[in-house]
Formats: C-alpha cells, sequence, structure tokens
C-alpha cells in the first residue's frame, strides 16, 4: 500500500482492504508519510507517544514511515516533462522505499501515490527484472474536472499526466459507478472495479420501531470550518427543536484543535461523542433515526455529485435512512432503494433539511418502511463483507495474468 497524504488508520485503506488482504493470507505492507515527524489519528490529532519508530507492526501489518517534507517537490515532478520523471521524481522517498519491500501487487491511494507508483513499476523492471503489477484505488477524481481552485490550465495538465500513468496501471479501483464511467469514458480498455466505502455488517442489528413521539438525526465524521457545516447543524436543532423532542447526535465531530462549541439553549438537543473507534461505530448509532449527509457547492464538484461517502453506508448498515441533498451518485441510489430522503437542492439549508424532518416526524410509517429497506440492501449487495470478494478478485486476476 503506497500513500501520500491519507492517514495510516484510515477506514477504507487500513481497516478494510489491509486487514482483508491480511485476512486472506497476503503479507501486506504500508508506506505511510509522517508530518513534522508525526503520523496522525483519523481526526487529525498527532501521535506523539505512540508509532514513534520508522518501521513498525500494527494489528499484523507492517508500517514503513518517511517524511513527507522531504519528497513532496520530487512527487510534484509529475507535471513536469515525462522525460524529467526518472531523474528528478522517482527519486524520491515513497518510491525508493516501496521498491525496497520488493512486493508483487503495489496498492497507490492518490494522485501523488500513483505517480510514485509508476516510478516503482518502471524501475522495479528495470533495476531487477520483475514486473510488478500496479493499482490505483482512486477514492475520487484527480483533477475534479469541475473544481475552480484550479485553473482550467492546471486542471488539463493534471488530466493529461493521469492519462500516461493509466497506460501503466493494471488496475482501477474506485468508489462509485459515475467515476468507473468516467475512467472508461477515457481508457475503454483499462480494468476497473468499484469497490464502495461500505463497513462490515453490524452484527447486533435490531429494526428500528419508531414508536416514539421524538426524532434524532445523526452525523456521522469529522467536519470543519470550511463548510459552514457547524452554523447548518446548529440551525437545524433550532428549528426542529421549537416543534418537537429533538436530538442532532454527532458520531465524530471537530477535528483536532477545531472546538465545536454548542450554544447553551441547545446543550440538551445537540451532543457529540468525539472521535470512537472504527468497530464501535454502530453502537453509538443505534439511538439514531435518520443519517445527514450533506455536501454544498455540488455544481463546483464532479467528486461531490459522484460521491458515495462511508457515512452514507454506515447508515445504512444500521438501517438508517439517508438525508442528503441533492448529489447525483446518492440520489439515484436513495431512489433506487427507497432508503431514505433527497432535499431537491443543490444547496440545501438549514430550513430546508428542517422542513424535510418535520414532515418525517409525521411520518413514522414511511421512515420505518426505509429503515427496512437500508437494512436489506446492505445485507444483499453492499456490505463489506460483499466488496472485499471484489477485492479479491481483483487480486486474484492480478496475480493470475
Amino acid at each position: 500500500m503506497v500513500i501520500a497524504y491519507h492517514p495510516f488508520l484510515d477506514a477504507r485503506i487500513f481497516r478494510k482492504e489491509a486487514k482483508s488482504l491480511q485476512k486472506k493470507g497476503y503479507h501486506v505492507t504500508m508506506i505511510v508519510p509522517r508530518r513534522n515527524g508525526h503520523l496522525f489519528d483519523i481526526d487529525g490529532t498527532p501521535f506523539t507517544k505512540r508509532f514513534r519508530n520508522k518501521v513498525f507492526t500494527h494489528e499484523g501489518i507492517k508500517m514503513v514511515t518517511y517524511n513527507w517534507e522531504s519528497c513532496k517537490d520530487q512527487l510534484s515532478k509529475v507535471l513536469s516533462n515525462e522525460n524529467v520523471w526518472e531523474t528528478q521524481g522517482f527519486t524520491n522517498q515513497l518510491t525508493q522505499l516501496a521498491i525496497q519491500q520488493n512486493a508483487d501487487i503495489y496498492h497507490t491511494h492518490e494522485y501523488l501515490s500513483l505517480f510514485a507508483g509508476v516510478g516503482i513499476k518502471r524501475l522495479m523492471k528495470k533495476r531487477k527484472g520483475k514486473d510488478v503489477k500496479l493499482i490505483y484505488d482512486s477514492h475520487e477524481l484527480t483533477p475534479d474536472p469541475l473544481n475552480p481552485r484550479y485553473s482550467e490550465k492546471h486542471r488539463d495538465e493534471l488530466k493529461q499526466k493521469l492519462l500516461i500513468m493509466l497506460d501503466e496501471v493494471d488496475y482501477v479501483i474506485t468508489v462509485s459507478d459515475s467515476i468507473k464511467s468516467w475512467y472508461l469514458s477515457h481508457k475503454p480498455k483499462l480494468p476497473v472495479e468499484v469497490i464502495y466505502n461500505s463497513p462490515p455488517l453490524a452484527q447486533k442489528y435490531l429494526p428500528k420501531e419508531y414508536g416514539s413521539n421524538g426524532l434524532t438525526i445523526g452525523y456521522e465524521g469529522n467536519f470543519d470550518d470550511k463548510k459552514g457545516m457547524k452554523e447548518k447543524i446548529i440551525g437545524i436543532t433550532e428549528l426542529c427543536s421549537k416543534k418537537l423532542d429533538f436530538q442532532f447526535k454527532i458520531v465524530g465531530g471537530s477535528r483536532f484543535n477545531n472546538p465545536f462549541a454548542i450554544p447553551e439553549p441547545l446543550q440538551s438537543n445537540l451532543t457529540l461523542t468525539g472521535w470512537v473507534d472504527y468497530l464501535d461505530i454502530p453502537n453509538h448509532l443505534k439511538d439514531v433515526d435518520i443519517g445527514w449527509i450533506d455536501l454544498e457547492n455540488v455544481e463546483n464538484s464532479l467528486n461531490f455529485k459522484y460521491a458515495m461517502p462511508n457515512k452514507f453506508f454506515s447508515y445504512l448498515n444500521n438501517g438508517i435512512p439517508i438525508l442528503v441533498n441533492k448529489c447525483h451518485e446518492m440520489e439515484a441510489f436513495v431512489n433506487t432503494h427507497q432508503c431514505g430522503v433527497v432535499v431537491e437542492k443543490t444547496n440545501a439549508t438549514a430550513q430546508d433539511y428542517a422542513d424535510a424532518l418535520l414532515y418525517l416526524s409525521q411520518n413514522k410509517s414511511n421512515l420505518k418502511r426505509m429503515s427496512l429497506n437500508s437494512r436489506k440492501v446492505m445485507e444483499n449487495l453492499y456490505s463489506w463483507e460483499k466488496m472485499e470478494k471484489r477485492l479479491f478478485n481483483v487480486y486474484q486476476q492480478l496475480l493470475t495474468k
């Protein structure tokens, strides 16, 4: 596993893929970045007393660490002319440490780790005469064709280099059918598999009854000020708590050094668990009636249009219907499986969500039906147990080629 940005305990990379491959009998090594000398927890908290060794084993997975600052300039050479890649780009620490592992399959997770992976593949062939397999696990589209953060010229440069790198990729894994379609529209012969960000099936699931008069909305994950999410949470809570017995439960919360101050009048209506262990999330969602997802500026992000985030499947896994704004991929899923409600706006306000919640509070039979549909679709189609079979199949295909 070749990693440029993600924390080493990332739910998809470590908890799901690495642990599943280990269980299947693979020897798994993760090459992971330190920033300012530290590894970080998933909420951004630096580990100061643990995980200090350059190489260590965690839950049976070998971790090899490197300093991000020492190789970011070399990795940025991806945008240079291809004839300088080997002399100025592939000398980076990530590529070189990965080569030392002498692995058979290299599984990359970001645009820049894909660049490192191309270097691994070329240099392993040149130095050792070894043909290794390269996977690009595209958690999102980079570059995002709609994101105004980059100029059109810069997006075009990134895209052209991506298309060059994809010619050396043996398999693309991605997180939604729409992203798969994007890749196939550019490289029709490229093997692409969709592996959703699904959790393992919650084992202590009990169907929800929706018998009480109250309503609890849940949000799972971290958030930050950039999204204006705190204001929206406070707004929804203020509006709904005036009309019914209402709770807003946040499983997770603010990132490190970015506290969320709950206004005093809402302290009995709004709770934060703080960071919880990945495997313990289902226990914290037992009292949640509806799961909330809000992605802003959908018009300016193909990734948001195509997103299928971890929390989406985490809610469904626990029989929790989804409440989401208008995002293409999630909207299609919710409508197909009748497992939630879509607010028909790409930029939904606190009032829009409050209106939907107040309507649902008066229609508990609909909520119960959507809840049963949510759990059923995970049991039948989308749990991690189903997804890891897709992962194993990708690996098996690469090893038998």
